[in-house]
């Protein structure tokens, strides 16, 4: 609550303060309401002391209105019911004939009856290639995908700038579609040595597919994909988690549990 005070106004007099003009709707609407005798009865004396008024701010209550919003808000984001944030991160590289994206993808993990959990599917880096429908503009409708593995990761970021390798993907492999969907990713390096050449062919049977694209990746552009490959391998295999729920007390007792897993288990033998 705001208040002002005014202590050093001076005496109003009927000089000072014209009747006529008070009951002007315009210039006082308050008064406007009151009829001739009330407007007539008013009486001032020029010697009584400064009157005090107050003045009431609204802008506080706003506020405080604001505030509770906000913690009413805040109350229900995904931080404060406990549950942890997600973030979606990826790189993409757009050149003339195709666009390429490379996301990675977090490994998955099961429960065990005593209460710890066990990885049961390692990560993966997705990569997405679109071919180009225009100037700077690409068709993500007839996107090819490639799953790339922690070993296929190892091969590229052991490549050199002179070396190619070439991955072979069946995503029915052992079962009775197997051999219908054929993907074939080549990484060449580029005739004069500034880079590599991402070629995914896809043969797909069952929606009669068969497409081509490539994409030219240049040698700061191959660092770049090396760098980030090399940063997330270790969370792909899940030593993150590892890591993190080992403690300084913990190794002892858990080595003493289980001496299959003890790191000096080799040198008792």
């Amino acid at each position: 609550m705001l208040q002002l005070q005014l202590l050093s106004s001076p005496p109003l007099t009927p000089q000072t303060l014209n009747l006529n003009s008070i009951s002007n709707p315009k210039l006082f609407p308050s008064f406007s309401s009151l009829n001739s005798s009330q407007t007539r009865s008013f009486k001032f004396n020029p010697l009584s002391k400064p009157s005090k008024f107050s003045l009431k701010c609204r802008q506080s209550e706003y506020f405080d209105q604001k505030q509770r919003f906000n913690d009413s808000s805040s109350s229900t984001s995904p931080s404060s019911l406990g549950l942890p944030a997600r973030f979606y991160v990826g790189h993409s590289i757009y050149k003339g004939k195709a666009a390429l994206t490379v996301e990675p993808r977090a490994p998955e993990f099961v429960p065990l009856d005593s209460g710890a959990f066990k990885i049961s599917r390692e990560g993966f880096v997705l990569l997405q290639f679109a071919p180009a429908a225009g100037v700077r503009q690409y068709d993500w409708s007839r996107k090819q995908v490639f799953s790339l593995s922690v070993t296929e990761i190892g091969t590229l970021i052991s490549l050199g700038m002179r070396e190619s390798c070439e991955f072979f993907h069946d995503p029915f492999k052992g079962k009775s579609d197997e051999g219908k969907v054929r993907k074939v990713l080549k990484v060449e390096p580029l005739p004069d040595g500034s880079g590599h050449f991402f070629n995914l062919g896809v043969q797909n049977k069952l929606l009669n597919v068969d497409e081509n694209v490539y994409i030219p990746i240049t040698r700061g552009e191959f660092t770049v994909l090396k760098s980030a490959f090399s940063f997330i391998l270790p969370y792909l295999l899940g030593w993150h988690a590892f890591a993190n729920s080992t403690k300084p007390d913990d190794t002892s007792r858990a080595n003493n549990a289980n001496p299959r897993y003890g790191g000096d288990y080799e040198w008792s033998r």
